[in-house]
């Protein structure tokens, strides 16, 4: 059997054809399924979002994790573990063994670019382990946050190859984008739209659901299949924000976090001695400069940082407990001994992207509407529940990467980089204990496939394959002691870079990472840089600097960087953020750009913000055309984000409505002055933008039949976006309610006949120019 290409070729018959069936050899044509090699492993692969390395209480931090303890104590520890520091560049990297600008995913896609390392579209040359292992044998299931799927493919039009079933798992149940209420989640399985289970008030929880369908999955194919080995990839929307805990988690560390992050600091420290994850003469790395201690904050802003730190552990210990009653089913079901079990806590650091204070809608933070602990002070009650999209304090992030310095998007330091990884195998690891061999993500792939015994191919279907670039772990599994065979290794996330080298670290922080919107003309040249120099052999956590005492060393590694970065497709170096895709053809594709009349339908799927018309910083018109029953009628029209920034056209009882939800706070309600009579009619909402730049008013006019019904004045609008998983949604509502107004009606269907929705922008928002959009996007912040 020839495994270096995918699909594998099927076996010849082993005996010619008879004349007669009668003389047929039985061994005449009989078809072999492609299996793996005997004793292949299945495969549980966990990934969580957003846990620093000093969050879990496997690596002494203050979240309760039972589950990741017990895996880790019959188990393997890796201490020296990393990441790229942001989520969709970890993600590819490690589903296919290459590293992430080599498939393009230097960054997240929504943000993507022409250039080849930022074009947020893996190549077909790098198939990922899933197609590896199903062209193999392995039934092939992910169940939860993929954030690989270009958005602007996320359409009926396609193309799907890069979505989940396409890049080789048999099943798929999750979201497709960068975060997600866990309450009412966005949700498809496989390639169509699907709706939860249940409502928040029936108590349901994504993490819950995901482990819920995952275990039916599993069930599914050992029943129908006993001997067939499976891949099931694990990534939960947790703990990215918001911040949704379920009540029977929500009060589980009242008072816990009082002493605040200067002193948490010091505690997990002194844990993580305990337990062996850094060596006893570790020190704290520097605070990050920028960042108020525990000490700058008064009693009001203390109160509402200890509060969303307690959220954010019990959301931890509650997505660790689901993680649990997945390893107890496969414990009941014999199947534990045999399954490879990787846990990776952390697609990078700690989030700083809460502000300084803590966010109740952290999208306004996004979108650089400045947030204050007194909202969430106001709303304390509700912090947690769905009607909350928090996310906690940005000097919180730094506790959670104790013992090292800076957050998530962070490339250049382990605060960014470093994440707990725990493996388990009974069969495939005798020899359980702390590892501190040094890993990346990039390493995955490799290891999964070594234990399944399957090389790496060099075609996979009819496409010449990237080389894996990864190093493949297993060789640590039985040998504490091995030496190091991952040996250098860069990183690079928005112009934050570093290099890794033979134990040394030349590294160079370039932008902060709770400063989401920067405008790229505030920050300094590349070259301006202050490199710094590191001998993690002697300082575990990266604490002393020693540029100025081997400038040649540091010298030879930044030279090996440009090296590294020339070979891996980081060239040029981007720091933008907001702006990044602002003009030309940096722009992210859009089936919807240049067109300024689109009619959308409500047999259509619904359409994420980068494929959807553009209704930010300008005028629009929307223009339902429906009938209305004899017995009246209501629902969805149109409906574009959700409950913590959005806009819906809807009908309530009859009677036509518009809301608008700004994402800093407030709604502005447009409602007819009588009900709709039975037949046909035309519901219009104009929205005639005030100019002069982004996030400015408006004034929304409503109008039935060409007849004026109701008018009222938004002062502020959305500049940037809604969300980063709502949709644009035609004749129901997927997510959380744009409006209360119908906030207990689920998807609240239109239960007349709504033929079409057509959306209308002027020339000017359909096809700005490079100049003006630049413009426009760089007066957000």
């Amino acid at each position: 059997m020839n495994r270096h290409s995918i699909p594998i070729a099927a076996h010849e018959p082993a005996t010619s054809a008879a004349v007669d069936h009668r003389d047929q050899d039985a061994s005449f044509a009989r078809p072999t399924p492609v299996r793996p090699p005997q004793g292949a492993p299945n495969v549980l692969l966990v990934m969580l979002d957003d846990v620093g390395f000093g969050a879990s209480s496997a690596f002494g931090g203050p979240c309760r994790m039972p589950t990741a303890e017990r895996l880790a104590d019959n188990g393997l520890k890796y201490t020296r573990f990393h990441t790229t520091a942001l989520c969709s560049p970890t993600r590819a990297a490690t589903l296919t063994g290459r590293n992430h600008h080599s498939v393009g995913m230097g960054l997240i896609a929504e943000q993507a670019t022409a250039a080849p390392g930022y074009n947020g579209t893996r190549p077909a040359s790098a198939a990922t382990v899933a197609r590896v292992l199903q062209g193999n044998g392995y039934a092939t299931g992910a169940f939860g946050k993929m954030h690989q799927t270009p958005p602007w493919e996320i359409t009926e039009a396609g193309p799907f190859d890069r979505w989940p079933i396409r890049e080789g798992f048999d099943r798929f149940y999750g979201f497709l984008g960068a975060e997600s209420d866990q309450y009412t989640p966005v949700l498809y399985q496989d390639f169509t739209p699907v709706h939860p289970p249940k409502t928040p008030e029936q108590g349901y929880h994504l993490s819950e659901d995901l482990v819920d369908r995952a275990a039916a999955w599993i069930d599914s194919v050992s029943t129908v299949d006993p001997d067939k080995p499976w891949l099931c990839y694990l990534p939960f929307g947790a703990c990215h924000a918001p911040l949704h805990v379920p009540a029977s988690h929500r009060d589980r560390y009242r008072g816990e976090f009082d002493h605040g992050w200067d002193r948490q600091r010091e505690i997990t420290l002194e844990r993580q001695k305990e337990l062996g994850v850094v060596p006893e003469d570790t020190a704290l790395a520097p605070w990050a400069p920028g960042l108020p201690h525990w000490d700058d904050f008064d009693d009001d802003q203390r109160t509402v940082a200890a509060r969303l730190m307690e959220l954010y552990a019990a959301f931890l210990e509650h997505t660790d407990d689901q993680v649990g009653r997945l390893i107890a089913h496969l414990e009941t079901t014999g199947a534990l001994d045999n399954t490879l079990v990787l846990y990776m806590i952390g697609d990078n650091g700690a989030s700083a992207e809460g502000g300084m204070e803590g966010s109740f809608n952290y999208l306004a933070n996004i979108n650089g509407i400045t947030t204050a602990a007194r909202e969430s002070l106001a709303n304390l009650d509700a912090l947690g529940t769905e009607m909350s999209y928090p996310h906690y304090p940005a000097s919180w992030a730094m506790a959670l990467d104790t013992p090292y310095q800076w957050t998530k998007q962070a490339a250049s330091h382990y605060g960014g980089t470093r994440n707990g990884l725990i493996a388990h195998w009974p069969k495939g690891i005798t020899e359980p204990g702390v590892r501190h061999q040094w890993h990346h993500c990039v390493d995955i792939t490799p290891t999964i496939l070594e234990a399944a015994g399957i090389p790496a191919p060099d075609s996979v279907d009819g496409v010449t394959q990237q080389p894996m670039e990864g190093t493949a772990m297993n060789y640590t599994f039985n040998a504490a002691d091995a030496e190091d065979r991952h040996i250098t290794q860069y990183f690079e996330i928005f112009g934050n870079r570093g290099i890794y080298h033979d134990g040394w670290t030349a590294v160079a922080m370039h932008r902060a990472p709770w400063l989401m919107a920067t405008r790229g003309l505030d920050l300094p040249a590349f070259s301006e840089d202050r490199w710094e120099l590191y001998d993690t052999t002697t300082d575990w956590s990266q604490a002393r600097d020693l540029a100025a005492e081997h400038p040649e060393l540091l010298a030879r590694l930044q030279e090996r960087f440009l090296v590294e970065a020339a070979g891996h497709q980081v060239l040029p170096l981007d720091d933008r953020t907001v702006t990044r895709n602002a003009a030309g053809a940096d722009r992210t594709p859009s089936p919807m750009r240049g067109r300024r009349s689109i009619t959308l339908y409500p047999h259509m799927h619904g359409l994420p913000e980068k494929a959807a018309p553009r209704l930010f910083n300008t005028s629009y018109t929307l223009t339902a055309h429906l009938d209305s029953a004899d017995g009246g009628c209501e629902g969805i029209l149109a409906s574009f984000g959700g409950r913590f920034g959005g806009l819906s056209l809807y009908v309530l009882d009859s009677v036509p409505v518009f809301c608008y939800t700004f994402s800093g706070g407030g709604r502005t309600y447009v409602r007819s002055a009588s009900p709709l009579s039975a037949g046909e009619h035309h519901v219009v909402l104009e929205f005639a933008y005030d100019g002069g730049g982004p996030g400015r008013g408006g004034t929304a006019t409503l109008s039935v039949d060409g007849e004026q019904t109701d008018s009222a004045r938004i002062e502020r609008t959305t500049p940037g976006m809604f969300s980063l998983n709502e949709q644009f949604d035609i004749g129901v509502n997927r997510g959380s309610p744009v409006s209360e107004d119908y906030a207990d009606r689920g998807p609240f269907g239109f239960t007349g006949m709504l033929h079409s929705v057509r959306v209308e922008l002027p020339a000017s928002s359909a096809d700005v120019s490079p100049e003006e959009r630049r413009r426009m996007e760089l007066a957000v912040h």
